[in-house]
């Protein structure tokens, strides 16, 4: 049997997939699957052992030259790529009215969320069967749920598994324990202040930690270069690639990280990981992980850097208890 998912973005809901693609995977070994991905995600999809052909949609760009015969072109491709694998089955994840055109593409049924599940209801209006999962679940359950339902086996939510491993080894040119700090995200009102980031660094530092951190536009660089201006022993990682810095971020001791996709990814590769969200509520789609913890900024309050460091600690520690690992 061969099954297309469709998740197309963004960083943290494609995470947020693997857990139901693991499960598939372990309760249905006949599975083939393959996934459709908006480009820039390709190589986290990537992560996951048993994902096959990794398709990838431009959405994002094509719709800023939607009469660009390139952009049709990469779209017929797309279609013909979809209908030449001859899917026995789509599950669209997403629930979006983008991620059903993008589904509708194979030529095979759908499966996905029914209307009062769907984040866009007029998504199922392309799909062949449709199931009932409540809204209110955290995203990673709601997926379980619907692979689930979709490919007739009832999911163990009592575990929690990704299905991806960070790569071995420790980060080239660095010593000793890392800790990455993401300072960077989409949203201003995410973002916490480059104060708390220094004093986050200089608090690790001091407890023989080096600081990691990366950048992806100037605002960013911005910060990061702030950090490691207060704090010397902070490693700047210059602007690379996602497949690269997941890579990197993988190999870390330690993750402190904004409301962003690398964020969720820290937490799926089950490191110790302190999410500080300010403007989100963490409650349907944080992070999730083993070694995973939520700092949430009180109505009118700030998160502070000592809050996240003790956090950080506990986490540490909870992980080598539990692995053996110093």
């Amino acid at each position: 049997m061969k099954v297309l998912i469709v998740k197309t973005s963004s960083m943290g809901d494609v995470i947020h997939t693997f857990p139901a693609l693991e499960d598939a995977c372990r309760a249905r070994p006949d599975i083939a699957f393959d996934w459709c991905v908006e480009e820039a995600f390709a190589g986290i999809v990537a992560l996951h052992p048993a994902i096959g052909t990794i398709h990838t949609v431009a959405i994002r760009r094509w719709r800023k030259n939607l009469f660009d015969t390139k952009t049709w072109r990469e779209a017929a491709a797309l279609r013909r790529a979809l209908r030449a694998c001859r899917y026995d089955l789509v599950i669209d994840a997403q629930g979006l009215l983008k991620s059903a055109l993008v589904a509708r593409q194979a030529r095979a049924p759908i499966a996905g969320f029914n209307r009062s599940g769907a984040r866009e209801p007029s998504a199922t209006l392309f799909y062949d069967i449709t199931y009932a999962v409540p809204r209110h679940l955290h995203a990673i359950e709601r997926t379980r749920r619907l692979f689930g339902l979709a490919l007739g086996y009832r999911p163990d939510l009592s575990t929690l598994d990704s299905g991806i491993v960070a790569p071995t080894g420790t980060i080239a040119g660095i010593d000793g324990n890392t800790a990455f700090l993401l300072h960077g995200t989409s949203r201003e009102d995410k973002k916490w202040p480059v104060e708390n980031w220094i004093g986050t660094a200089r608090l690790l530092a001091e407890r023989g930690m080096t600081p990691v951190t990366t950048w992806s536009n100037e605002l960013e660089k911005a910060v990061a270069e702030a950090i490691a201006k207060a704090v010397p022993s902070t490693v700047v990682l210059p602007k690379s690639p996602l497949a690269d810095i997941a890579a990197i971020l993988g190999r870390s001791t330690l993750v402190v990280g904004a409301d962003t996709g690398l964020t969720h990814l820290a937490s799926a590769f089950s490191l110790p990981t302190v999410a500080v969200f300010l403007a989100t509520e963490p409650g349907l789609t944080g992070p999730r992980g083993p070694y995973a913890s939520t700092l949430l900024a009180p109505a009118g309050g700030r998160v502070m850097p000592a809050e996240v460091v003790a956090e950080a600690e506990r986490l540490l520690e909870l992980s080598r208890a539990n692995t053996g690992k110093d």
